[in-house]
């Protein structure tokens, strides 16, 4: 893993400037924040530089303003939640350049925490304008970037200013580098991937990145679908990208040849209409009935996750194994993550889980917080999954 400096190599933060690109992109309903978990996940930083005298400028965006000021976008709702959080005072600037802000981190005390407005208000935060970054620039010594959710844009505020100033890791940041190092940059094997999810389409290129990657592919959701219906089953009505069966096909050839063995449902939870408690009965993958459709995998399809699971020693997880925002269809998904929590707690599995539906998943069945690391970041951490080298990363290398 390429070395980032994170907050234990600044020498003397007291007095200085620091930068933090934080992710506050938060739900809000009826004007106040309705779920804090981002807000969570960078009070450490906020905190630490804060405890050690530094003057904490933060920089975020929320929402889509289009590259104009839209103050139905602005991130003074934000202010309440995180000075809760945070347990301490913090200043609200309503621009992220310019003199306001310039008067603004004048006035912060050593150890104060500024909030500085949604960086998207400026056409040269998503345009990366060297001009933009300069001008962000001007109010920072040090640069530290706290916001892997955010990490696979190069923005101004997420790429564009680690080039101009000292350039740190926070504590999240640095948190979700190392557990997605010790998942797949140099895992201990065997590892195992479980993939599910609606479209094999959306996951074309994580797939065929994770078969040269991993021991044991397990493939679920209506994904798995696509992949039975390539192999010639009937999968009745079930959702199924059957133009894609070529590339299914391609991505089967690509893990014999890579050594990694496809674990595909062997067995399914078919149901009639696509609603919870539906009247439902399970069936091999090969008597699928023609007018019903596959809403989970069936209990020996888990019985191989599990065994697949006991001899793992390291587990990525992205997307469900079936409808599980539906009872009884939720099983498969619930039981496999069960088994990886109880492995994980029993320290016997390292398990990297993230994706939305995925925390979703996890949080569902009760176990998100048995496994090493969740993460929250929804678009980066598929695009990593995928190989892709992320810029808001790439730009923290030492």
């Amino acid at each position: 893993m390429a070395q980032f400096r994170t907050l234990d190599d600044i020498a003397d933060a007291a007095g200085k400037r620091v930068l933090v690109r934080v992710d506050l992109n938060v739900p809000v309903k009826d004007g106040a924040v309705s779920d804090d978990t981002r807000i969570r996940a960078v009070a450490p930083t906020i905190t630490e530089l804060s405890d050690k005298g530094a003057k904490v400028i933060l920089l975020a965006h929320f929402g889509r303003p289009k590259a104009k000021r839209d103050l139905t976008q602005s991130l003074a709702v934000v202010v309440p939640a995180l000075a809760a959080i945070l347990g301490r005072p913090v200043a609200f600037a309503d621009d992220c350049i310019g003199p306001s802000v310039t008067k603004a981190v004048a006035a912060l005390a050593d150890g104060g925490v500024l909030l500085l407005e949604n960086t998207r208000f400026h056409a040269g935060e998503e345009g990366n304008d060297p001009a933009f970054v300069d001008a962000l620039a001007a109010n920072g010594d040090l640069y530290v970037n706290d916001a892997f959710s955010a990490a696979h844009r190069a923005h101004a505020s997420t790429e564009g200013l680690a080039h101009r100033l000292p350039a740190f890791a926070g504590r999240t940041m640095q948190a979700e580098l190392e557990a997605l190092d010790k998942a797949l940059g140099t895992p201990v094997r065997p590892v195992v991937a479980i993939v599910g999810g609606a479209k094999v389409s959306s996951k074309i290129d994580l797939l065929e990145n994770l078969v040269s990657k991993v021991d044991v592919l397990v493939i679920g959701g209506g994904m798995a679908n696509t992949f039975l219906a390539a192999q010639g089953h009937d999968v009745g009505k079930s959702l199924c990208e059957h133009d894609l069966a070529d590339t299914a096909r391609k991505i089967v050839k690509a893990a014999d040849a890579a050594g990694c063995r496809i674990l595909l449902p062997s067995d399914g939870v078919v149901a009639w209409e696509f609603a919870a408690n539906a009247r439902h009965e399970t069936v091999k993958v090969n008597a699928v009935p023609a007018d019903a459709m596959i809403l989970d995998a069936g209990p020996a399809t888990v019985k191989e996750i599990e065994a697949a699971l006991d001899k793992a020693k390291t587990l990525v997880w992205n997307g469900p194994l079936g409808a599980f925002e539906l009872t009884p269809f939720d099983a498969a998904t619930v039981a496999a993550a069960e088994a990886a929590a109880k492995r994980t707690r029993a320290g016997t599995l390292l398990s990297v889980a993230g994706g939305g539906d995925t925390v979703a998943a996890l949080n569902h069945a009760g176990v998100a917080g048995a496994f090493s690391y969740v993460s929250t970041a929804g678009g980066a951490f598929l695009e990593w999954l995928e190989g892709k080298p992320l810029p808001g990363v790439e730009a923290l290398k030492a």
